[in-house]
């Protein structure tokens, strides 16, 4: 693969044996990312407190696949992880309906920045260092509410913190006055649900990624892909939930500034850049120069 040049044929022989242990169903190219940035990780972990590691990309890039795959990459060099989705922090759909009477009717939907408990999220991202169980949300995407909670058992090497927006900056106030989209211009004219999620990701969100020690950002070639590739997830839901392209592209609509917005800005920012191709497989990898 040649975006996997540079590496020493040492490093080489490494990454190809911790593959051989990784799922032969996952993308080759994602097996071998994922054993590469393990191998990093190993070299470079700490005795202090866990490495906390961000997994940031638009919807359909693969975060979730490049964790798990990422966490069974670890186990080969001997580092036990600890996978969270962003995702699983969604409040419930109570507390959304709330928000959405209370503060903005938009905040009704799950995902953009002021729909997740980040107190949970936070104490379980510096929890994961600590010995003893651990409870974590689990959400239901099919119910739109959070299903359950599942507890693990710590102390853990490394924390993966997978999600859609991490990593994501606020703008100016400027930036924000011309609606982007159908959604910003007509249910959001005031734009003062834009303003309230720009705020957002100001304090507590930023708060959130400055306690990472990593970011690690997948690239996708534009919200076209985006579209694609989120309805390609619908596959996999049973029938009677699942989107069709209209109602995926009016999903995505909630997403899409951020998501243009870290297209733009967060390859400066994050540590490790995976540019993906229009057919999802690793273009170019971006990162440390070298291991230390």
């Amino acid at each position: 693969m040649d975006w996997i040049e540079g590496v020493s044929l040492a490093d080489q022989r490494e990454i190809a044996a911790c593959r051989a242990t990784l799922d032969s169903d996952a993308p080759e190219d994602y097996q071998s990312l994922s054993a590469r940035l393990a191998l990093h990780w190993s070299r470079n972990r700490s005795r202090r407190r866990p490495a906390r590691i961000g997994i940031a990309g638009g919807q359909g890039a693969g975060k979730s696949t490049l964790s798990q795959l990422i966490s069974d990459a670890c186990k080969f060099f001997g580092l036990r992880v600890c996978v969270l989705g962003l995702d699983d922090f969604y409040l419930t759909k109570a507390e959304r309906r709330a928000l959405a009477v209370d503060i903005h009717p938009l905040l009704k939907t799950r995902g953009a920045p002021g729909t997740h408990d980040l107190g949970w999220c936070r104490r379980a991202v510096e929890g994961a260092g600590a010995p003893g169980r651990m409870e974590l949300p689990r959400f239901d995407k099919g119910q739109d509410d959070r299903a359950e909670t599942v507890w693990v058992e710590g102390p853990f090497d490394l924390v993966l913190l997978e999600g859609w927006c991490i990593g994501a900056a606020p703008v100016s106030d400027g930036a924000l006055v011309n609606p982007v989209n159908e959604l910003e211009r007509i249910q959001d004219a005031d734009g003062r649900w834009r303003k309230l999620v720009n705020e957002r990701l100001g304090d507590e969100y930023a708060a959130l990624w400055d306690i990472l020690d990593e970011i690690v950002f997948l690239e996708v070639p534009g919200l076209d892909a985006v579209r694609r590739w989120r309805l390609k997830q619908e596959e996999s839901r049973p029938q009677a939930r699942r989107l069709d392209a209209e109602a995926v592209a009016a999903f995505v609509e909630f997403y899409e500034r951020i998501t243009c917005e870290m297209l733009e800005r967060l390859p400066e920012r994050a540590d490790w850049v995976v540019s993906l191709s229009e057919d999802h497989s690793v273009e170019k990898l971006m990162g440390p120069k070298r291991d230390d």
